[in-house]
């Protein structure tokens, strides 16, 4: 009987830590041309201590018959005119529950358009898709990122 008892609490230990690791965004990843679905750049997310999670682009990819902007010449403030390199892409992006996360905004730097954003975290923790809409989710953006490790 105790040896049920360790295993089952083994068990519970070890999916709990498992779900807890695929809930956290924080790392590196590729973001891709939803229309193309080639790499377009590299995203670091991080949490804060509050749990909110940022996204700063580190890396822009050319590709053909595309060559990124150096400049965020088109952004509103407080990016205007700066290095489209080391912006703050994504804000206030929040954990809801499970693998969800919401309440939060990314800028578009090639239009200079901000969108309110939710994300889903796949559940091998690997893929992260991305919801950029305005007012409602329905009429929004999908892009898929994944994550570089």
């Amino acid at each position: 009987m105790k040896n049920k008892i360790k295993l089952i609490y083994t068990c519970l230990l070890f999916s709990l830590g498992t779900a807890i690791h695929a809930q956290d965004i924080s790392g590196l990843w590729q973001s891709v041309d939803d229309k193309t679905g080639a790499p377009k750049g590299q995203v670091e997310l991080k949490r804060d201590k509050n749990g909110v999670y940022t996204g700063t682009i580190v890396k822009v990819t050319p590709r053909m018959g595309y060559h990124p902007k150096e400049i965020c010449s088109d952004c509103p403030a407080p990016y205007t005119n700066k290095p489209i390199i080391g912006i703050q892409a994504i804000t206030g992006l929040k954990h809801v529950e499970g693998n969800d996360y919401a309440d939060g905004k990314i800028l578009d730097p090639n239009s200079g358009k901000i969108y309110s954003l939710k994300a889903k975290l796949s559940t091998n923790g690997k893929r992260l898709q991305l919801r950029g809409y305005i007012g409602i989710a329905m009429l929004g953006r999908s892009q898929t990122w994944i994550r570089i490790e």
